[in-house]
């Protein structure tokens, strides 16, 4: 009996993922070790506190990698819980908080926008949206949540270089990055937008990139919005943070 070796596309996309995500695990795998040979070698000279700080932001760095491709695996699959109401306009505001030395966060939001969604997941597609214009934004970042008629919008704009036209599918790939050393510089793994994207197309919705008015990325993103009262839409109302 003969075996063969399977080819084509789907074959090709899984060692690319499997290489990309080894990468990915090495680096602070290897950061880990060179710390701590390090402390071995020279225990006496060792500063033990910097060296703990050190190696836990690694194994967090390490448990965000997993803890994403865990989730990617669960939502490709269709293994997510069941969906229940969620306010998309609460979950965006307890997520949108400027970081120190961050750029500013300016928001606007209808109250009581509510979508079906696994909470959790809602939840990472919105910090990937931030986390992702956090590192591009140069002085702030715009976010808007809204509705129209039975769609939920959610728009996250920065003034940042923007994305070229070209590239704008290629953001949503797996470990994604248009400026490599830039990016990995700024902490980003390449996950996180093809996880909000995964989400989004999960929940019923959709995600796409433009132009920001200005210069930057607009990153927007559509559910199926939830009946509500007439009397709790209220006039959009800027909201600085």
């Amino acid at each position: 009996m003969t075996s063969t070796t399977p080819t084509g596309p789907e074959t090709a996309q899984r060692r690319r993922f499997a290489a990309d995500a080894a990468h990915e695990l090495r680096t602070p795998l290897a950061g880990l070790r060179a710390q701590l040979e390090e402390a071995r070698l020279h225990a006496a000279e060792t500063d033990l506190p910097r060296l703990l700080d050190a190696t836990l932001r690694d194994v967090g760095r390490l448990e965000a990698i997993l803890a994403d491709l865990l989730l990617l695996t669960q939502v490709e699959a269709g293994a997510i819980p069941r969906l229940r109401p969620v306010d998309l306009t609460a979950t965006v505001r307890a997520h949108a908080v400027p970081r120190p030395g961050g750029p500013g966060i300016r928001l606007r939001t209808l109250p009581a926008v509510i979508v079906n969604a696994v909470p959790g997941h809602l939840g990472r597609l919105v910090t990937s949206l931030l986390d992702n214009a956090g590192r591009h934004a140069r002085r702030s970042i715009e976010v808007e949540v809204r509705r129209q008629d039975a769609i939920a919008e959610l728009t996250v704009a920065d003034d940042g270089p923007g994305i070229p036209a070209r590239d704008r599918e290629r953001v949503f790939e797996l470990f994604a990055r248009l400026d490599a050393a830039r990016c990995r510089r700024r902490g980003g793994a390449g996950l996180g937008l093809t996880i909000a994207r995964d989400i989004a197309h999960a929940h019923g919705g959709t995600l796409h990139v433009e132009d920001a008015h200005g210069g930057g990325a607009r990153f927007v993103l559509r559910l199926p919005a939830r009946h509500v009262a007439a009397h709790s839409r209220k006039c959009r109302m800027p909201h600085p943070l």
